[in-house]
């Protein structure tokens, strides 16, 4: 059996706390490089978690440390991807694509009939968001600041049922 497919049918999904934080930052610091300054804070972290509609979910592999994560946010029929990471080493291994598939889920499971999300032009998950139906809306201008100043524009993609 590959690599690939032990740890892909090895991994779970679990919802998490602020106790898991360490995790979860220890996933950012290696899923989000400084150059294009996607990452969040600590405390930005922090701050949401108790927020109504808020869930954190911790995708590992086995009983050994988290290797993504994903944030998300729901409220009335809409709702947003505001995190996903995937830490570099699993990549490609079809954790994003289930952390993806579970803020689907969860949100219809809430009544959302409308999903956000924004993402940097030119990540490479941006495939990963249009194969699971998410389309381009909009396009907000230099909104990512990597860590020498440089701006990358972010794409805000929706899934769902257009506003009355």
């Amino acid at each position: 059996m590959s690599s690939t497919a032990a740890i892909h049918g090895a991994v779970t999904l679990a919802p998490a706390l602020s106790g898991d934080l360490d995790e979860v930052m220890h996933v950012m610091e290696r899923a989000f490089s400084p150059e294009f300054g996607e990452a969040w804070t600590r405390s930005q972290c922090a701050g949401i978690l108790p927020m109504s509609g808020v869930l954190l979910t911790i995708a590992r592999t086995g009983a050994d440390e988290a290797q993504g994560f994903s944030l998300l946010r729901t409220a009335a029929d809409e709702a947003e991807l505001l995190l996903i990471a995937v830490a570099p080493k699993a990549r490609q291994q079809g954790i994003g694509r289930r952390l993806l598939d579970h803020f689907i889920g969860h949100a219809e499971h809430c009544g959302a009939t409308r999903l956000h999300l924004e993402v940097r032009d030119g990540n490479l998950a941006v495939r990963m968001y249009r194969a699971a139906g998410f389309e381009t809306s909009g396009r907000r201008r230099n909104y990512y600041r990597g860590h020498d100043g440089t701006q990358f524009d972010a794409l805000t993609l929706v899934r769902g049922s257009s506003p009355a």
